[in-house]
């Protein structure tokens, strides 16, 4: 799109005044020429972007699950360590490494 529609409409307006129809027809074409434009400008304009979307969101909610299970796990781990460490203090302040000789 070139905005020549869009040129088209505010011609009209400044012509013989604006009703609610054209006002409306300016928004929809502003809209679009701007939507078309940012497109434009990230690289979305041709036909695989569609794809090229739907793999990135894919590969987006992967790594969120990964690291969700990342954290999970040392989450995890750690509360398994803690009574570790806690009992083998308890050994070393009790003399039990003494007992296991």
């Amino acid at each position: 799109m070139t905005g020549a529609i869009l040129a088209q409409l505010l011609s009209q307006t400044a012509e013989g005044g604006a009703d609610l129809i054209v006002l409306r027809a300016i928004a929809e074409e502003a809209g679009e020429l701007g939507a078309s434009r940012a497109l434009t400008r990230l690289g979305l304009d041709d036909p695989a972007a569609a794809k090229d979307m739907a793999e990135l969101r894919e590969l987006l909610t992967a790594w969120r699950e990964a690291k969700k299970s990342m954290w999970q796990a040392v989450f995890g781990w750690t509360l398994k360590m803690v009574p570790v460490i806690l009992m083998a203090g308890f050994a070393l302040k009790f003399g039990l490494h003494e007992f296991a000789k």
